[in-house]
């Protein structure tokens, strides 16, 4: 798979998981769902909501970058180390829900490991 094709599928990914995290937080969705099944109360829910919400947007943008969609905000250099942040973080998301409360979670793995896939796929060398 090229880079490229997996920029785009992980923004699609990013849109679908934006678009959950926001049923949530206006409680379309129960939050107990949701962040391992320890979230105990709406304070809580609107504080992980919130940042989930900001880190998708950055990841989102530096995708952006990578893909050169957008102008170049950030340095390569930077974009590729805020990258395997991205990838470590994930993979360590992708063990969490292994252990996760809700059955629901645990199905995220599955996500949450083709998201470190295509990620190694956009940041190995040529």
């Amino acid at each position: 798979m090229k880079a490229s094709r997996s920029i785009k599928i992980i923004l699609g990914i990013i849109t679908v998981v934006t678009l959950f995290h926001l049923c949530i937080l206006f409680k379309i969705i129960p939050y107990d769902i949701a962040w391992g099944g320890r979230l105990t109360n709406d304070s809580e829910m609107y504080v992980f909501e919130s940042i989930s919400l900001v880190v998708n947007f950055i990841f989102a943008l530096v995708l952006l970058i990578k893909g050169k969609f957008i102008k170049q905000l950030l340095s390569a250099k930077a974009v590729n180390v805020i990258l395997w942040v991205f990838l470590v973080l994930f993979a360590l998301n992708a063990v969490g829900n292994i252990f996760a409360e809700t059955n629901f979670e645990k199905g995220f793995t599955v996500i949450t490991l083709s998201l470190v896939l295509m990620l190694w796929v956009i940041l190995k060398k040529k």
